[in-house]
């Protein structure tokens, strides 16, 4: 087993954290966000990998006995895929609702949100 992925996962995490706190506009937010989610694609096929796997396709293609790669886990990656468009699209309509309201996407001009 190797740690690579779970290394590759945890630095695309970092990376997409460090752009949600350095970033100065609303749609590259969104964007870091983003990659942050896809740190879990990593993830999950890094948990789900196992060496001389083949496909999980039951039947003629593979002889009992042989390892196949475990499906959940793909499922849960598109599962995932799915929710990352879903709440990127939703920020997206959130930042343009922002935009229309107060004229920036700039989080420091944003005065009227303020408590």
């Amino acid at each position: 087993m190797s740690v690579f992925p779970y290394l590759v996962a945890a630095w695309v995490l970092l990376m997409g954290l460090f752009g949600v706190v350095r970033s100065r506009h609303l749609v590259h937010t969104v964007v870091c966000v983003s990659v942050t989610q896809s740190s879990t694609y990593v993830l999950l096929l890094a948990v789900g990998y196992q060496q001389k796997a083949s496909a999980p396709i039951f039947g003629q293609a593979n002889p009992p006995g042989s390892p196949v790669v475990d499906p959940v886990v793909q499922a849960m990656a598109l599962t995932d895929i799915v929710v990352s468009a879903t709440v990127s699209a939703l920020l997206l309509a959130l930042v343009i609702q922002v935009a229309k309201r107060h004229g920036t996407v700039v989080p420091d001009e944003l005065h009227a949100l303020r408590g």
